[in-house]
Order: C-alpha cells, then sequence, then structure tokens
C-alpha cells in the first residue's frame, strides 16, 4: 500500500524502453487493472482480469519497440502507480501531430498530481519530436475533462454513444486538442 503523503523526491516520471518492458510489466498491469475496476473508461468492459490487463501491455511491446508508441511512467517509493503513452506512428500527412493514450493513475496514489505530471511530460516528449498538435479523447464528463483543460486542451468534438462503461453503458467522448506551436 502507498503512503498518504507525496514526498516529492519520492516521484519520478521516466520513459520506459520496451527492451524494460518486461521490468514493469505486474505494475503496469496493476495500475490499468485497477483503473477498470475504479470505472476508467479506457477500452475494457468488466469482468477484466489481471491476465488481460498483462496481455494489454505485452501486445503494446512491438509499438515500443518500433518507435510508433512511447511509455512514460510515474514512480512513487519505487512502484509505477502512472503511465502515459504517446502515440507517434501517424501516416505521412501527420507527422506533425500525435495523440496521448491511456493516461492511468493507480486509484490509491491519486489526487496527488501524478496525471498533471505525466502530462507535462508527455508534451515535452511530443515538442522533442518535433509534434505541434496533441489529440486524445476522453469519456464525457469526466474528471479528465478538467485536467486537460487546465492543461490548455479545448474540446473540438463530442460523439455520442462512443464508447461503453466498464459496465456495458454507452457514454459520450469528447475529443479534445492542443496546439503546440
Amino acid at each position: 500500500m502507498l503512503s498518504t503523503a507525496t514526498d516529492p523526491a519520492s516521484l519520478t516520471i521516466a520513459e520506459v524502453q520496451a527492451e524494460d518492458l518486461p521490468l514493469v510489466l505486474d505494475d503496469l498491469a496493476g495500475v490499468l487493472h485497477a483503473s477498470v475496476l475504479d470505472g476508467a473508461s479506457v477500452g475494457f468492459v468488466l469482468p477484466f482480469a489481471i491476465d488481460e490487463a498483462r496481455g494489454f501491455w505485452q501486445g503494446l511491446e512491438p509499438a515500443f519497440r518500433s518507435g510508433a508508441r512511447r511509455l512514460l511512467v510515474a514512480r512513487l517509493e519505487g512502484r509505477v502507480v502512472g503511465t502515459v503513452q504517446l502515440v507517434l506512428g501517424m501516416p505521412a500527412n501527420g507527422i506533425h501531430r500525435a495523440e496521448i493514450a491511456k493516461l492511468l493513475v493507480h486509484p490509491a496514489a491519486r489526487r496527488r498530481g501524478i496525471a498533471r505530471m505525466l502530462m507535462v511530460a508527455a508534451e515535452a516528449l511530443a515538442r522533442r519530436h518535433d509534434r505541434s498538435l496533441l489529440l486524445l479523447d476522453t469519456r464525457r464528463g469526466d474528471s479528465a475533462e478538467g485536467l486537460y483543460e487546465s492543461l490548455g486542451f479545448r474540446l473540438f468534438g463530442i460523439v455520442p454513444g462512443h464508447a461503453r462503461s466498464t459496465t456495458g453503458v454507452l457514454e459520450d467522448t469528447s475529443y479534445m486538442l492542443k496546439q503546440l506551436a
């Protein structure tokens, strides 16, 4: 269990290379599993087993290895408690943009600014890759929407009934963008 206080010195954000994925696989699976069980709308419905979470991360290994996706993790007290992906693999006419995917913070580590720090790091990584536009989607009305707006993202569309919640209910999705240039 994580302590309730966050010592800034004990929190780190770092990129994980594909060859290091096995070293963090169990932690990543735990974060995803706990997030989905807590209701995160990130592409999975209940029931959702830890082995499915592990398989999700293993399935992304080729994209991490090719550089089409980059993986950032937040570690607190040495454990991975949060993650975000930056999708860089775009067609030739979209090489100026990147997508934010699967911003997750373990429910036991929330309300400490970890999601914000992950997003700031993802934006810095996008800039290092000469991207001038960031895109993301989130469940309409979710608390993440406010976080993204506070970071300069703006809503550009809503798709009614776009995705199923963890319990199978159709929910609206907000599409947001941020221009970096």
